[in-house]
This record gives C-alpha cells, sequence and structure tokens, in this order.
C-alpha cells in the first residue's frame, strides 16, 4: 500500500498531494532560508522519489540563487517549496500532518544562531494561558484552510 500525505498553504488557494515515502526530512539554517521563512531555520521535506502533484491552484516562483527557486502562495504568504537541480523540497509545515516528518539532518550550520539549540529550555504556555493580557485569543475564530482537501475553498460563509 502506498502512503499519500497532502498539504496547502495558510489560506487553501494552493493544494497538493504526495504518493509514496517522502524522504530526508531537513532543517536548513542558512541565511537564504531564514529569510524565505522569516525564520530562525526552515524545516523542509524532499519529496524526489515519490509521486508529487499540485491539486489546486499555482504557486508564485521567486529565483534566490543562480540554481534554487522557492515557491510560495502569492495570495497568503506561505513558503511552499525549495526547488533545485536534484529535486523539490516542500515546506514540512505546510503538510497536512508535519508531524510525520521529523527531521534528520541539518544544513546550512555554518549560519545556525547559536540560541536554536535551547529553544527546547524555554518556558512554554498554551494559547489561552496568554488570555489576561489578551482577551482576544479566546474569540478567534481562524480563516486558515482545514489540515484536510475541500472541494472548494474558501468555504461560504
Amino acid at each position: 500500500m502506498t502512503n499519500t500525505y497532502a498539504g496547502g498553504c495558510q489560506c487553501g488557494a494552493i493544494r497538493f498531494r504526495v504518493r509514496g515515502e517522502p524522504r530526508d526530512s531537513s532543517i536548513c539554517h542558512c541565511r537564504m532560508c531564514q529569510k524565505a521563512f522569516g525564520a530562525y531555520y526552515a524545516p523542509f521535506v524532499s519529496v524526489r522519489g515519490t509521486d508529487f502533484e499540485w491539486t489546486r491552484g499555482q504557486r508564485k516562483i521567486f529565483r534566490s540563487s543562480n540554481f534554487v527557486e522557492r515557491g510560495f502562495c502569492a495570495d497568503c504568504g506561505t513558503p511552499l517549496t525549495y526547488e533545485a537541480p536534484d529535486g523539490i523540497a516542500i515546506a514540512a509545515g505546510t503538510f497536512d500532518d508535519p508531524s510525520a516528518f521529523p527531521p534528520v539532518v541539518q544544513y546550512g550550520i555554518e549560519a545556525k544562531i547559536d540560541f536554536v539549540d535551547h529553544l527546547h529550555e524555554l518556558p512554554g504556555h498554551s494559547t489561552d494561558e496568554d488570555a489576561e493580557a489578551a482577551p482576544f485569543v479566546l474569540e478567534i475564530e481562524s480563516y486558515q484552510h482545514p489540515d484536510h482537501d475541500t472541494e472548494t475553498w474558501p468555504e461560504v460563509r
């Protein structure tokens, strides 16, 4: 039996499907990935050797170097792909279940920010624990696409 995984951008304009076993889940610390994700590092899942397809919408492309193109949603800005001569990697957080792809390697460690290794030591709080300082968090209604395929999106409200 072939496993199937799906995912997409935050607004739902772009969706994808992967049949097979994605591999080489990684984290990249290079400065280009930091900027592309607006984060300390970028998590990716390689789809080389799988049956990968876009099932809704078209990504916009930014050529970040002479070898690499990065795909993203032009509507909501979600980073989607790292596309290089050796294949496509999908942003891990865009999968409907990103926990299925724990990273197995890190790249770009020359740009790794020192405190990243200590993030797990920070205190953690659930969103509703901030309600006293920011009461609106208890009334948030998500307009984000759900973590599963839908016939159409956005839903009519």
